[in-house]
């Protein structure tokens, strides 16, 4: 299959990264195109798609039977077509991952928090690594072994995500408020690596913050505009989930995570749409 791509679209899209391998591309394209398609592509799309962001059919192929392994997505003919569904838990992540990746919000101190307090036998030590795992990528930050803590908006999700891994069974959560002893400012930093969150915003303003002051000047069309957005919202999409919304007033200022949530905010308003018209006329042939 031959895609062109002009010089206006490979200015517009990011050079190579890390967050730009094909198995996360392949996510961010389910999560945004395949749910409107009955969560199911044809292989000729998804190859279509891959191609427009300068990825060949043979990772993407790759990347696919990575994706099957984990259970993400499922071989699927619909109407003589081979293609790939989402599976049940796909689905369920995609949508709770929604609120994370385009929300608006962020909490205050007056909010209160979440502690989570769990205890693992040792005969189930995997499940401790699971636990722990779950609980970062929540967004939880750590007081001490077995103590977790997260803004109060957190629990309904965490209650949800332990809930249908098999996790409840080992922790406790408590709604709760900071009354003693040192400031909560001075705490935030050892419960939270701050100066990663710091270096990853950075890198996400350093990298996309130019494509959003070329968009402000010149309109991209609707194929240069999925070209660009994708990796976008590939790389933002794990930000959120490594911070939870700390209230501003904690953090340092300015903060990082500021800068770069306007640069995606802007980049989405300007983006989103044309790219999913492109995405939306692959698909539908």
């Amino acid at each position: 299959m031959t895609t062109v791509t002009t010089a206006s679209a490979r200015a517009a899209t990011p050079a190579p990264t890390a967050d730009r391998q094909p198995r996360q591309l392949i996510v961010t394209l389910y999560g945004l195109y395949a749910r409107q398609e009955h969560n199911w592509l044809s292989v000729a799309a998804l190859v279509r798609l891959m191609a427009d962001l300068e990825i060949d059919s043979q990772a993407v192929r790759s990347a696919v039977y990575r994706l099957k392994k984990r259970g993400i997505l499922h071989s699927l003919t619909r109407s003589g077509a081979a293609g790939y569904a989402l599976s049940d838990d796909a689905v369920a992540i995609l949508t709770e991952g929604d609120a994370r990746i385009f929300r608006d919000y962020r909490a205050s101190v007056a909010d209160g928090w979440v502690v989570a307090v769990f205890s693992v036998p040792e005969r189930d030590r995997d499940k401790r690594y699971e636990l722990r795992s779950r609980l970062t990528r929540l967004g939880f930050g750590t007081v001490a072994p077995g103590v977790w803590i997260a803004p109060r908006h957190v629990a309904a999700e965490a209650e949800t995500v332990l809930g249908r891994h098999g996790l409840s069974g080992y922790v406790d959560l408590f709604g709760s408020d900071h009354i003693g002893f040192a400031t909560v400012t001075s705490k935030v930093g050892d419960w939270w690596d701050l100066d990663e969150l710091r270096t990853r915003y950075g890198a996400f303003t350093d990298r996309f913050g130019p494509l959003a002051h070329r968009v402000t000047r010149r309109p991209l069309t609707d194929h240069e505009s999925f070209a660009a957005y994708i990796p976008v919202l590939t790389a933002w999409r794990q930000l959120p989930y490594r911070d939870p919304g700390l209230p501003l007033e904690l953090l340092p200022r300015p903060w990082s995570g500021e800068i770069a949530a306007a640069v995606f905010t802007g980049l989405n308003a300007q983006l989103a749409e044309p790219a999913r018209r492109h995405a939306t006329a692959v698909i539908r042939g």
